[in-house]
């Protein structure tokens, strides 16, 4: 029993269960934007981020007594009315603090959060907020909380705040200005970027909020500004405006300059320029890779037949929406991307069959009975599977796809056909650049996201990183929630100011309106301890190896994902024995009670 050990009991008692609302599809309510305007419009409300701070007149704020002072012990969140908003009040150490009551990534009510050591850490998807200034301390998403303030009169609780970040629900954190004239023509920037995921924009972000005040060219192959990819494959008929995470107008105002269908081809460190697609090259002072992940290429018959797809873009998803449509869909591949297309075609398609190359979905990721309870589900919702297979050949008619050939022998009607068996890094333009891979593709980087070049920084699905939960081995760890991490790291390496990656990797999977969450590292387990009931989809999975709880994925259990995140978070070690007696009271604060 090592020092730094901790004596779990946790009791796994249901929580009030409300619908998943962060796997709802684009009817503006997806949209991590919709309460931004009152009219619901799309978009960002970078309007009062840019514009200069004008003098509040009384009537712009609004102050209410919330609560008794003894309403609320330590250590506890309470969501309250201040009659043209809601914020959410929290008590730590005798002290109340106020902010926003709502996850700017997808609108989770963080008051079913946990709270613990100055931070709230939102219940769906792992964000960190801190409590005192509001600002985003994990990731996902981009933006910051507002906060309000807060005074004991009488024994009453007051706040006041700002109506606009009552209705907004957030903010973004102060940027810089770039005060380097340039002529955009130049070849060169003192910061180029080459990829616009979450890794590349966060980088650019991050760069502004700390000061940075030369120029930032940000480069991309896809033709649309940043956009929420996860939601691809969960809701399909999505437009990239529906899914964007920044408006042009934004990345102007803050000076960081984007270019779409920019494909890099080639770099050269030793002359420090990128030469794209097009001819033209640019030269960079320190340079960001961050092009994420390809689709591995899959060996069959009739590679020319239309309407099989990968999916990458929105145009994918628009289109394999509309060919599926009363029609048959075949998914090849039990990888995240392919289940949850699947799953988003069962009310659309006349059929979804599934094929795959092991026996049961997601058994090297979530093990054999959490996945096979996922495979009910879908069974259960006339998705037919077949397994221990593979595609011979795409047959087509007039070269439309209208049968999928097995090695089995076995055929199957087909009008369109999604390819998810996994990526690779892309990372082909790297090969004699002098920046270093490994035998997969893969850019081992150090602790502060930088490769094996000096000035020349890398994050995302490409790299691999010292981890300081498997004592900084080398992993690779292809998280959207990681890739924010690594570009805000990495960004801060580039000014001079190296800080270590302290965060717990945190994945989320949306079937059914139903989500799957996970937390931890769970490479390489040998056992899973289950609690609840796998049968009801009510459970908490823990991952283990050796005597160690590595990571744990939930359904219908929330906060316990983010709450076990927060205390592999602290460094504390949770054992093996510790969760299999099915009592746990968490050992942290009091989270909201």
């Amino acid at each position: 029993f090592n020092g730094s050990s901790i004596e779990v009991k946790v009791e796994l008692t249901l929580l009030d269960k409300e619908k998943d609302t962060d796997v709802m599809s684009p009817n503006g309510k997806a949209s991590p934007f919709s309460d931004c305007r009152p009219n619901g419009a799309l978009g960002h409300c970078s309007d009062e981020d840019s514009a200069p701070p004008r003098l509040y007149q009384p009537r712009d704020y609004v102050e209410a007594s919330v609560c008794h002072v003894k309403d609320l012990e330590n250590g506890q969140m309470r969501e309250v009315d201040l009659g043209s908003g809601r914020a959410l009040l929290i008590k730590e150490h005798g002290e109340f603090s106020a902010i926003a009551h709502k996850c700017p990534h997808y609108g989770a009510p963080l008051v079913k959060g946990v709270l613990s050591k100055g931070h709230v850490r939102c219940p769906w998807h792992g964000a960190c907020f801190n409590i005192a200034t509001g600002d985003i301390e994990d990731f996902p998403g981009l933006d910051s909380l507002p906060t309000f303030q807060v005074r004991v009169e009488k024994d009453k609780v007051i706040i006041r705040a700002n109506k606009q970040d009552l209705q907004s629900q957030k903010r973004s954190k102060a940027m810089a200005r770039c005060s380097a004239v340039i002529n955009s023509s130049t070849g060169f920037s003192h910061i180029l970027i080459v990829g616009s995921g979450p890794a590349g924009l966060v980088c650019a972000e991050t760069l502004r909020q700390e000061g940075f005040t030369d120029r930032i060219v940000m480069c991309t192959m896809d033709k649309h500004p940043p956009y929420d990819r996860p939601k691809l494959s969960k809701s399909l008929e999505s437009t990239a405006e529906q899914l964007r995470l920044r408006s042009i107008d934004f990345l102007q105002d803050h000076d960081i300059e984007l270019l779409t269908e920019k494909e890099a081809v080639a770099v050269d460190v030793k002359t420090r320029a990128v030469t794209f697609q097009d001819g033209s090259r640019m030269e960079y002072r320190k340079l960001f890779i961050a092009t994420g992940s390809k689709p591995k290429p899959m060996n069959y018959k009739g590679q020319d037949v239309k309407n099989v797809f990968h999916l990458r873009t929105p145009e994918d998803a628009n289109c394999v929406a509309r060919l599926a449509n009363n029609r048959n869909a075949v998914i090849v591949g039990t990888s995240f991307v392919g289940m949850e297309v699947a799953a988003a075609l069962t009310d659309k398609a006349h059929s979804v069959s599934i094929i795959g190359i092991e026996a049961i979905p997601f058994q090297k990721a979530l093990g054999e009975k959490v996945g096979r309870a996922i495979m009910k589900l879908f069974e259960t919702n006339r998705v037919k599977f077949y397994m221990l297979n593979e595609v011979s050949e795409m047959l087509g008619h007039h070269g439309q796809l209208k049968e999928v050939l097995l090695k089995s022998g076995k055929v199957l009607r087909a009008d369109v056909c999604v390819i998810g068996t996994g990526s690779r890094p892309a990372t082909g333009f790297l090969k004699g650049s002098g920046v270093h891979m490994d035998s997969k593709g893969f850019v081992p980087v150090n602790k502060t996201m930088q490769t094996n070049v000096e000035g020349v920084f890398a994050g995302g699905d490409i790299v691999t990183f010292p981890f300081l939960g498997r004592s900084n081995k080398k992993v690779n760890i292809p998280h959207w929630q990681m890739a924010h991490v690594h570009g805000r790291v990495a960004a801060l390496g580039m000014m001079g100011r190296p800080t270590e990656i302290k965060t717990v990797p945190y994945f989320w999977s949306a079937m059914f309106g139903k989500s799957i969450r996970y937390a931890g590292y769970g490479e390489g387990f040998d056992d899973v301890v289950i609690q609840g009931d796998l049968d009801e989809l009510k459970f908490v999975a823990f991952y283990t190896r050796s005597e160690e709880v590595i990571a744990v994925a939930s359904m219908n259990y929330d906060p316990i994902v983010s709450r076990v995140a927060e205390v592999l978070g602290s460094g504390k070690t949770i054992r093996k024995r510790d969760v299999e007696t099915g009592d746990m009271s968490w050992l942290i604060d009091k989270g909201s009670q």
